[in-house]
Order: C-alpha cells, then sequence, then structure tokens
C-alpha cells in the first residue's frame, strides 16, 4: 500500500492505495480518485482496493467514508451486485469423465443451469415468489413519494432469481482439496440502476440549487442524509440490497436443486451443500470508524471486518477465493471485490479472439455455457487483472481460506 499526498494534487484529504506503484493505476482512474479526495464531506482518505479501474463518477474498486451526505454514483448504478457461494461434499473426480445423453456430466449441469435461469436481458415470463417486494408493498408508504420508481416493484416479481449480463455469472467450481462448490455473481438488475439514474439527476439538481462547490463533471452529486430526498434514496437503496440477497439465494436454491438432481441421477452420489455466503460489494452503509460514523461507500469492495467471511472472485476460466476479513481500519474495513479488469470491453474485443477464448477455456477444460459466444472475449481471463497478484496486494486486509478454480461457467 501507497499514499498519495494532499500536497500532491493540492486535495483535502490523501488517496491510499493498494497497489505496488502509482503506475499501475489507470489514468482515468487516478482523476476520479484525486476528485474524491477534494470533497468536502469525505472522512480521513480515499481508499483504492488493488482491483481499482475507472467507473462512473467514483472508481470501481474504491471506498470512501463521508460525514452526513450520500453519494449515488459512489454505490453506483447495481446496487447490491455482490457473490454466493455454496460449498459441496462431492469431490470433482466423483462427476469427472461420466457421460450423459448430453454430454458430460459437467456440460449436462452447466446447459441445465442455462435452460432452467433466465439470463442476460432475460426474465421469467411470469411473476416469481418475492418476499422482498411482498413487503415493499405492505410499506408502500415509504416509496410513495417517488412515483417514477414504484413500477420497478412490479416488475422486480419477473426478475427475482435471474441472472444479468455483463460480468455477472454462475459458476461449478473445484477446490485445492478436489471439492466442488457453487459461485454466483449478481446483483439487483434493472432496479438498481433506475435508482442510481434517478437520484443522481435529483442531487444534480439540489446541488445545482444550493450553489454546490462540488463540481458537476466530477458526477459525484450528493444528497445531505437528513433531507428528504436523501431519506428517499437510502430506502429505495436499502430496498434494491434487499432484493439483490434475495436474488442471489433464489438463484442459488435452484442451482443446489439442479447439481443435486443430476449428480445423484448420473453418478448415485448425494449431494450436500455447506454454509451459504452471500455478500454485497456495491452499497452505502453507517458504521463508526476512527470514532465517528460514517457513511461508508464500498463501490466494487468488499467488506472485511476481523474475522468475517466473504468472496472474491477471479475472472472466467480463472481462480476465485473465500476469504477472511482482517479488520483493517485503513480501508474501513474492506477489501477488493474481484480481480478488477485490465481491459474495457470495448478494448478487451479487440485485443482478444473469440476463437482465442474459446481455445483457452478448452484448454483449462472448462464448460462455457453462454448463448451467444459473438461477445465472450469482453469477459475471458485475459481481460482481467491476475487474480493471485491482487490477493497479494491486499494480504493485510483479507486472507484466503479457500482458493478455488472454475470448472464450469454460465454467462449472460
Amino acid at each position: 500500500m501507497f499514499v498519495i499526498s494532499n500536497d500532491r494534487f493540492d486535495t483535502r484529504v490523501p488517496v491510499k492505495v493498494w497497489l505496488e506503484s502509482e503506475e499501475k493505476i489507470e489514468q482515468g482512474c487516478l482523476e476520479q480518485a484525486i476528485h474524491l479526495a477534494k470533497l468536502p464531506f469525505v472522512h480521513r482518505w480515499v481508499c483504492l482496493m488493488p482491483d481499482t479501474h475507472q467507473g462512473k463518477g467514483m472508481p470501481i474498486g474504491g471506498v470512501i467514508g463521508t460525514r452526513g451526505v450520500i453519494i449515488p454514483n459512489a454505490v453506483g448504478s447495481d446496487i447490491g451486485c455482490g457473490m454466493i457461494f455454496a460449498p459441496m461434499n462431492v469431490k470433482l473426480t466423483e462427476i469427472q469423465g461420466i457421460a450423459t445423453g448430453n454430454g458430460s456430466l459437467i456440460q449436462l449441469l452447466v446447459g441445465d443451469i442455462l435452460r432452467n435461469i433466465p439470463v442476460g436481458v432475460n426474465r421469467y415470463k411470469t411473476p416469481q415468489e418475492s418476499r422482498v417486494l411482498d413487503e415493499a408493498k405492505e410499506q408502500m408508504e415509504q416509496y410513495e413519494a417517488n412515483p417514477e420508481l414504484l413500477s420497478l416493484i412490479e416488475d422486480g416479481y419477473y426478475q427475482t432469481g435471474t441472472l444479468g449480463g455483463g460480468n455477472h455469472f454462475i459458476e461449478l467450481q473445484v477446490d485445492e482439496e478436489g471439492y466442488l462448490g457453487l459461485m454466483i455473481h449478481s446483483g439487483s438488475r434493472h432496479m438498481g440502476k433506475e435508482i442510481c439514474d434517478v437520484f443522481h439527476k435529483k442531487a444534480r439538481d439540489l446541488n445545482e440549487k444550493w450553489y454546490s462547490k462540488v463540481p458537476d463533471e466530477y458526477r459525484l452529486a450528493f444528497l445531505p442524509v437528513d433531507t428528504e430526498e436523501g431519506g428517499q434514496y437510502i430506502r429505495w437503496m436499502n430496498l434494491a440490497l434487499r432484493y439483490a440477497y434475495e436474488n442471489r439465494e433464489r438463484m442459488m436454491d435452484r442451482v443446489m436443486e439442479l447439481a443435486a438432481k443430476q449428480i445423484k441421477k448420473h453418478a448415485g452420489v448425494d449431494a450436500e451443500f455447506g454454509e451459504v455466503i452471500n455478500c454485497h460489494h456495491n452499497y452505502a452503509a453507517i458504521e463508526h470508524h476512527y470514532g465517528e460514523n460514517l457513511w461508508v461507500h464500498r463501490k466494487g469492495a468488499t467488506r472485511a471486518r476481523a474475522g468475517e467471511i466473504a468472496v472474491i472472485p477471479g475472472a472466467m476460466g480463472s481462480y476465485s477465493y473465500v476469504v477472511e476479513g482482517l479488520g483493517n481500519p485503513e480501508s474501513f474495513c474492506s477489501s477488493s471485490h474481484g480481480a478488477g479488469r485490465a481491459y474495457s470491453r470495448k478494448g478487451a474485443m479487440e485485443a482478444f479472439s473469440t476463437e482465442q477464448v474459446i481455445l483457452d477455456l478448452r484448454a483449462r477444460e472448462v464448460v462455457l455455457g453462454k448463448q451467444k459466444k459473438n461477445d465472450v472475449a469482453e469477459e475471458c481471463r485475459f481481460a482481467y487483472k491476475d487474480i493471485d497478484l491482487v490477493m497479494e496486494q491486499q494480504k493485510d486486509l483479507v486472507k484466503p481460506v479457500k482458493k478455488l478454480r472454475t470448472v464450469g461457467v454460465v454467462k449472460g
């Protein structure tokens, strides 16, 4: 970790970076961190995790603590995006090489998941059960002040238990002892983006009215939490967080059911699942740090309190980690949320061909489930930083509990 001091770029607070040198930060990401460090309400310092890269307004892989305000773009557009992992008692060797009528057992599992869980822009044709949305309808008075968002509640019933696209995935993985596990990366679907967009605009309008000293080009318009609009955003953000958490739960329940059924049928093994880990990495929450109650914004960052178990994924066809937090106060008890992009999606498409990616996955014995493969290079492992190097750079933030290798992956 190194520090960019206040006097370097005439900022209010320093920037702490969990990388080996400033040269490893892309220019756009560094500029965004400097903008954050100039804000009047940021407490102590700005943190950049080792997977950091440029985002909208605030870098992805960024963490800040604010006093009395919340910044929609510092939470991001996929509110509640995060990870869920379930370990299994089944070893890869128990299912490897088993042929079915639809290829190997792993190919069958990947195909089964792709057929049963909507991915990309797809959704269910009928409403799904959702305790979170049911509760929201019972407490509609909390949300009626924002009629432009109310349709998200009814619409959400069709997206509960769906994956989405981009970097979201469902993976079958194997740990270093040979045991299988299931991992899912997903968020609040369309809900989070709409909430972010609506409240970023409200914040911009209010900041202009108040003659805010935060330049509009920073894209960091803020809402004081004691204002009507600030309270509204917090309520909608928390709804999206609960919905994202439930969305991952519903998918995991379905994937565990499918895996158990096919493993029993074709391998004769009774699959059992251990304790499930479910954690967010795009959110803001009130926390106590350095003697103050702060709104800690984690945009592409995972909470890592002492002893807390979390999940940090790598890139498709690479490795992922289950980790234990070390509770480092300098990062506001945070860690990276993944490997972090080394190429933009467009850059990855230009640099790597579909054939190159498919051949690489085949060489690594990874089964890919994807309806259209022409954009597969966007999410290939070459487009991301080396997850093992990321883990090395944050060894004062988390310690590995389990290292997992991709065996099968479903993408939108």
